[in-house]
């Protein structure tokens, strides 16, 4: 087992050493949207205390260097289970995969998830979702970590790009329940990337 993680990372970094730079025209366009909805009463979590003097949401610098081409290992029967929640309820999750990439020469793995009501609706078919936190977590990003969307890749490879990372939204608002990253999700690195905490 050990010997095929070695030889996965080894065929990743293959992989990264032949991509091209990255275009960050995408995170940019990403901090422009979520500023856009969090600025509007119909679709802001903000309270509306908030919401009255809200601008602009505090990022990390966009950085390409967050923007990762990572291995997709899709999971074998694997079951439903119930993903806690920062409320009682607990929503059915599947685990889509594994996800193996690197930052800084840093071997990395993050599990991804699919929602099993959301996968039924119209649109969100291939919806995939990306939970983690890190070392930032609780200091300069929220404590209870970040979200990334993804979605289905037709092949075995998943571009990552953690500049497009956003907090839960009962990171601004009590009244919403919002997934609780899994342990094997924390990441120990920081991921200086993303939206940052949102009061100090």
């Amino acid at each position: 087992m050990k010997k095929s993680i070695v030889i996965l990372f080894f065929l990743l970094a293959q992989i990264t050493l032949a991509q091209a730079a990255f275009s960050t025209s995408e995170s940019q366009r990403f901090q422009t949207k979520i500023n856009a909805e969090y600025a509007d009463a119909a679709t802001s979590p903000l309270l509306a205390e908030d919401l009255k003097d809200f601008q602009r949401l505090a990022f990390y610098s966009i950085d390409e260097k967050f923007i990762v081409t990572a291995k997709l290992i899709r999971s074998k029967g694997e079951k439903p289970f119930d993903m806690n929640t920062s409320t009682a309820r607990t929503p059915k999750y599947i685990k889509y995969g594994t996800l193996y990439f690197s930052i800084d020469e840093q071997n990395l793995k993050l599990s991804i998830y699919q929602n099993i009501e959301l996968s039924k609706k119209p649109g969100y078919e291939e919806h995939l979702f990306l939970p983690f936190s890190d070392l930032t977590s609780g200091k300069e990003s929220y404590i209870g970590g970040k979200y990334i969307d993804l979605k289905i890749p037709k092949d075995d490879t998943i571009v990552i790009d953690f500049n497009q990372s956003y907090n839960p939204y009962c990171a601004y608002n009590s009244k919403y329940s919002c997934p609780i990253v899994p342990l094997e999700n924390d990441l120990n690195v920081a991921i200086e990337a993303g939206v940052k905490k949102f009061h100090n």
